[in-house]
């Protein structure tokens, strides 16, 4: 399975949905890689040290605005989809889909 590249993703939150392009690159076994577009935020956000556990990627992503808080990805890929779970700290979470972009 392939998991490296761009994909597009929508995260739907209790409060709104937002479109963000996720970059991940798997080399060496670990995942690292990078969003953007995300509301309030200018630029990328980088992350490294996540992990990939069959088709199933986990990573965090250390944001400081607008608010600073850590985001908890938890995603399945399954060939040009991912889908997944993303901890919002004290504001709860959020699901998110997409597609290979």
């Amino acid at each position: 399975m392939i998991i490296d590249g761009n994909w597009n993703v929508v995260l739907k939150s209790p409060m709104s949905s937002q479109q963000m392009v996720l970059l991940l690159d798997s080399s060496n076994g670990v995942l690292s890689g990078a969003i953007s577009g995300v509301q309030g935020v200018q630029g990328v956000q980088a992350f490294t040290g996540g992990t990939i556990e069959g088709n199933t990627v986990q990573w965090d992503v250390k944001m400081l605005e607008p608010v600073p808080m850590t985001l908890e990805f938890t995603a399945v890929v399954g060939g040009d989809t991912i889908g997944g779970e993303i901890k919002l700290g004290a504001f709860g979470s959020a699901t998110f889909t997409g597609s290979r972009a």
